[in-house]
């Protein structure tokens, strides 16, 4: 067992290289074993590439008969964008195949493992399964509750502002981290933001520095359709979404149209779009990970239908005050401390003069 932890976590090591890059995919690592020694490695770089098995097994060649593949994730059974795995690793004839979890796909969920030992080959699940998990947590949220994974990331002062009672907000933390804010941008497939913050701050909601895998979109939670078609978020052959209701006039859904946008209307829940029937609809389009960037009103929403995995907050040392400066957490808030929503440190770091924590939220 210990032998086989050793080969997983190298497996687990060598999936985190694809980060980002794998969507819808779920990042794999796969490790090929001959009596002790490594003989063929990979891991999945991108949707459409070869999945990590067969970088392994190729690398393998014939060593890999009577070897043992460790693989972090289910093989695939099934044509998707690449044929299956599971084929190529019966013709390789290695001995035994070890996992860390299974597949939550429909079309998984233990299947493979089953046509493996009906072939002969035997099967360890279960190896390092907690932290394939985490390196899939993304993946996993999509799978399994039929939404994307939901990263809050607010920049405030240390007394709770995201800007002041006028609406000014830049700068409020320093250039480092709002480098590392762009590099989290292009670690995502869809960007949210209301309204309000489109018209107060007008942002290019952008990956300045950083080039992602996929085309980002930018969602704008907008229920009268406010949003200005000249806005810069236009910019650059921008993908745009306006999340809107049946309030917006059809006049101002139709400039934004024109204007290249895609515009949605989507029920309504307390006035304002449903952000569970939007995070449904993203889903449906292989959005798997949203990174909500403000106003307090929309993270209130999105915290309300109890949907935010992650929280980073960029803390600034400087103070702000004023009763009607927005904070990152608006709305009617929580009335009861037994109701309060509880934030696990998992990483916490200086950059520039700020200090970012990067928190797993609880419910």
């Amino acid at each position: 067992m210990r032998s086989d932890a050793r080969w997983m976590r190298l497996g687990l090591q060598w999936a985190a290289r694809a980060q980002g890059r794998t969507r819808p995919n779920p990042m794999v690592g796969a490790v090929v074993v001959s009596k002790g020694k490594r003989v063929g490695i990979g891991f999945h770089r991108r949707a459409g590439r070869p999945h990590a098995e067969i970088e392994a097994l190729r690398q393998a060649g014939k060593k890999a008969r009577g070897a043992t593949l460790y693989v972090t994730l289910e093989p695939c059974r099934h044509f998707g964008r690449t044929p299956p795995c599971l084929k190529e690793i019966l013709s390789s004839g290695v001995r035994r195949v070890v996992i860390a979890m299974e597949d939550p796909s429909p079309k998984m969920r233990g299947r493979s493992l089953a046509q493996l030992r009906a072939a002969g080959v035997s099967v360890t699940a279960g190896i390092l399964q907690e932290e394939a998990r985490r390196l899939n947590e993304v993946y996993l949220t999509w799978r399994q509750a039929g939404r994307p994974f939901v990263t809050v990331k607010v920049a405030h002062s240390l007394d709770g502002k995201i800007a002041t009672s006028k609406g000014e907000s830049r700068w409020i933390s320093s250039p480092k981290a709002r480098r590392y804010a762009h590099a989290l941008r292009a670690q995502v497939d869809a960007i949210a933001v209301g309204a309000r913050t489109v018209l107060r701050d007008n942002p290019r909601l952008t990956c300045r520095g950083y080039t992602p895998v996929r085309p980002l979109l930018k969602v704008v939670l907008d229920s009268q359709a406010l949003t200005h078609p000249a806005s810069r978020l236009f910019q650059e052959k921008a993908n745009v979404l306006i999340a809107t209701t049946g309030k917006a006039p059809l006049r101002r859904r139709r400039l934004l149209e024109k204007r290249g946008a895609q515009v949605i209307v989507f029920p309504e829940k307390n006035g304002k779009v449903s952000f569970s029937s939007l995070l449904k609809y993203l889903a449906r389009q292989e959005i798997t990970h949203l990174l909500i960037e403000g106003g307090g009103e929309l993270v209130a929403s999105a915290l309300e239908a109890r949907a935010v995995d992650r929280w980073i907050s960029i803390v600034a040392p400087v103070l702000i005050g004023g009763r009607d400066a927005p904070t990152a957490f608006d709305g009617k808030g929580i009335a009861s401390l037994q109701r309060k929503i509880s934030l696990q440190v998992q990483r916490q770091r200086r950059l520039g003069g700020d200090r970012i924590f990067e928190c797993k939220v609880k419910f």
